[in-house]
């Protein structure tokens, strides 16, 4: 199996996804989902991690989705579990208990925005082009887009852009709430590692209950989300990580986190 996916270790405690076929748009073959599901699993062992960053290889595509090509020479039945497989990696990525960076260096349409959909934090380069293009092939999104799409940006937009297929830039995108941040191509990467550090340097067990604190609360009703937030709360108060976040601010030090 070629090396598709790729995994850089950028400290011990950041790491790069890249996913590897800018042959190929960086398209989601069955190669390409085996393998990132080989670096989830070795990832959810890792206690050291605190970031992941995910990008394409090249500047010309993040992800064009769906391999196309692969699912022309497959039965209905395999179209049907390929999907699902493709839903379930992006779920698994979504899963993960530490932030997730998108670095969308072009083109992420289809599958390839709902992999950037399922992540914390979106930068985007200047030329990147968004969209869930699947009702132009008289389908529908079925990797999460119809529900993480419109909890992200709304209702109204998000039935505008899975209606029409349209495909928007990096301005429009920053506009409507679909990414955070705007960089241009040769900065996309030194921008999403500063973002990144600046993560991994705040305490992992605090990072990871905010993480669950919103994932779950967005979902809830007010109430609901505020008895999730406090029982998240209370997950970060018997640390020893925030007896040191206390200690280092009285001592004017910066504080040395360990996840414990």
């Amino acid at each position: 199996m070629s090396e598709r996916v790729t995994v850089q270790w950028l400290n011990d405690h950041l790491v790069v996804l890249k996913i590897n076929r800018p042959d190929a748009a960086n398209a989601l073959s069955m190669d390409v989902l085996t393998q990132i599901n080989i670096f989830i699993k070795e990832f959810k062992a890792n206690t050291n991690i605190r970031c992941l960053i995910i990008t394409g290889a090249g500047n010309k595509a993040f992800c064009a989705g769906a391999d196309l090509k692969e699912r022309k020479g497959m039965t209905e039945e395999q179209v049907i579990d390929t999907v699902r497989y493709i839903g379930e990696t992006i779920t698994n990525i979504e899963s993960l208990q530490f932030p997730v960076i998108a670095a969308i260096n072009g083109v992420a349409l289809g599958g390839g925005l709902e992999l950037a959909l399922a992540c914390d934090i979106r930068f985007a380069s200047e030329h990147a082009k968004m969209g869930l293009t699947e009702t132009s092939l008289a389908i529908i999104p079925g990797a999460g887009g119809t529900q993480r799409l419109p909890r992200l940006i709304g209702i109204g937009q998000a039935k505008r852009l899975i209606y029409t297929a349209e495909r928007i830039d990096a301005d429009e995108a920053l506009r409507i709430g679909l990414v955070e941040h705007i960089v241009s191509s040769d900065q996309l990467m030194d921008n999403a590692i500063t973002m990144a550090n600046k993560i991994t340097k705040n305490g992992p067990i605090a990072l990871k209950q905010a993480k669950i604190a919103i994932n779950m609360g967005v979902q809830a009703d007010i109430h609901t989300g505020l008895s999730i937030e406090h029982l998240c709360y209370k997950e970060t108060l018997h640390t020893t990580d925030r007896l040191e976040g206390l200690a280092a601010f009285k001592e004017k030090r910066n504080p040395i986190y360990k996840g414990k």
